[in-house]
């Protein structure tokens, strides 16, 4: 069997699919997987076999520019020897910074490299080796930023979910309990959860509710005793809790839009509004939830209209306006219907070997 590392890193978005593309692929290849210390919390290490390579972050400071540029050397001779080592004939890259010096010397050692683009917007560091790449496994052809010359490159998968997401068995519509799932991705969503408590406790003058919370060790006990302090059910869970026991039982959630959350909550139909991180790199999170509400699947606000108000009013639209709710969820279940694990098996399977 042929040898592949997965490179991967950062956050959540980056190194969840990864450990996904490796379930996909651990029967046909064997695989080795490379992460930075932030990547970690998110790998199962007893599973996978997995090299640390932490990669500073570029900085705009021209006057450390040198001593990155060097430690990039380093660190990109290092990956040389480990791919060697290993004896690697492919890498993937999930993207990010953290997979330069690994993509880097994939390149000096004429391996074939393929990439992993989830968002709707090419990352940059993929955007670096799009013209060195055998092909890039993408969602949708129509990705920001992507080069004309390159596109023949794209190989198009469904969404890449856990397998666990396929035999998940959920109710999840909107009756007289509103259980409303409230998550900001793996960076956290502390902007806007002032505005989610305001919004929450009106609706909660309205409907019977219960709160499934994602939040961060420093600001639970904050929304524990809000819950508390007004009678709310809820239930409160961290960043590294399985999301997909809390969006089982939810009907209803407020998200951020990264491109994996949102493919999970598409895939499972549940109806959600989408408050795209503005800081992402990019503006990659807008594009991502644009690409979805394009296809009648979800609802979008920005986080510059989130307040109460506009917050409480869009949540009880989605919750009245049943034509529409009915409407978005038909519409989820036909954009899912050739998201199987094996139809995704295949084409991943096929597009290494064939190429």
């Amino acid at each position: 069997m042929k040898n592949i590392l997965i490179s991967t890193g950062g956050s959540g978005g980056h190194v969840i699919p990864a450990t996904i593309l490796s379930e996909h692929l651990k029967k046909e290849f064997n695989i080795f997987m490379s992460s930075d210390d932030r990547g970690m919390k998110f790998i199962n290490k007893n599973k996978f076999d997995t090299k640390i390579i932490n990669v500073p972050k570029i900085s705009k400071n021209i006057f450390l520019l040198p001593f990155q540029i060097f430690a990039l050397l380093v660190l990109t001779f290092k990956s040389i020897f480990f791919l060697k080592k290993k004896k690697i004939e492919i890498t993937i890259s999930t993207g990010g910074y953290m997979s330069l010096p690994l993509c880097i010397a994939s390149k000096l050692l004429n391996l074939k490299l393929f990439l992993f683009e989830p968002n709707m917007v090419l990352g940059r560091s993929n955007n670096l080796f799009i013209r060195y790449c055998t092909k890039v496994f993408c969602y949708s052809e129509n990705i920001k930023n992507f080069p004309i010359k390159f596109k023949k490159n794209i190989s198009i998968i469904p969404a890449l979910l856990r397998k666990e997401f396929y035999s998940s068995k959920i109710i999840n519509e909107l009756n007289q309990e509103i259980r409303l799932l409230v998550i900001g991705g793996s960076q956290g969503a502390q902007a806007f959860n002032t505005i989610i408590q305001d919004s929450v406790l009106e609706l909660s003058k309205k409907y019977k509710l219960k709160i499934y919370h994602q939040t961060s060790f420093d600001n639970f006990n904050n929304l524990k005793n809000f819950y508390l302090k007004n009678d709310i059910k809820s239930e409160l869970f961290d960043f590294n809790d399985d999301i997909l026991k809390f969006m089982s039982k939810s009907n209803l959630c407020i998200t951020r839009a990264g491109a994996s959350t949102l493919a999970e909550l598409i895939f499972l139909k549940i109806a959600h509004l989408a408050i795209p991180l503005p800081s992402a790199k990019d503006n990659h999170q807008f594009e991502n939830a644009l690409f979805y509400q394009k296809k009648g699947c979800n609802w979008i606000l920005s986080q510059n209209e989130t307040n109460k108000k506009n917050l409480t009013a869009a949540l009880i639209n989605i919750i009245e306006n049943k034509e529409e709710y009915l409407e978005k969820k038909n519409n989820m279940d036909i954009f899912n219907y050739q998201n199987t694990w094996n139809n995704i098996n295949q084409k991943i399977i096929s597009t290494i070997n064939e190429n």
